[in-house]
């Protein structure tokens, strides 16, 4: 199983950056996919998760600027990322807790992250 990361980059205060992440392999089901994100000399922290069924829980340092959307049926996360601050840049990571093929439990994957950077 993969995780594929794209989107990342460098834009200016107000900006937006659309991130995109794929997974890939022999896989059975996801219970939800997520991004996560880690600032220079921080841990990293939850930026936004979707569950299988659509619920939707985000952090609130980006509630209303940050949209995140998944196409269940192609294994695909996105993040929508609009008025981007400078406290914004970190590395990105695309996560995903799913099921490989006759797998009985489900486990944790990480994509390689992607640098977001915010000027001001």
């Amino acid at each position: 199983v993969q995780l594929q990361a794209s989107g990342g980059g460098l834009v200016q205060a107000g900006g937006s950056l659309r991130l995109s992440c794929a997974a890939s392999g022999s896989i059975a089901g996801i219970n939800y996919m997520a991004w996560y994100r880690q600032p220079p000399g921080k841990q990293r922290e939850l930026v936004a998760k979707i569950t299988s069924d659509g619920n939707l829980n985000y952090a609130d340092s980006v509630k209303g600027r940050f949209t995140i959307s998944r196409d269940n049926a192609k294994n695909i996360v996105d993040l929508q990322m609009n008025s981007l601050k400078p406290e914004d840049t970190a590395i990105y990571y695309c996560h995903a807790n799913l099921y490989r093929r006759y797998q009985m439990r489900p486990d944790d994957y990480w994509g390689q992250g992607t640098q977001v950077t915010v000027s001001s």
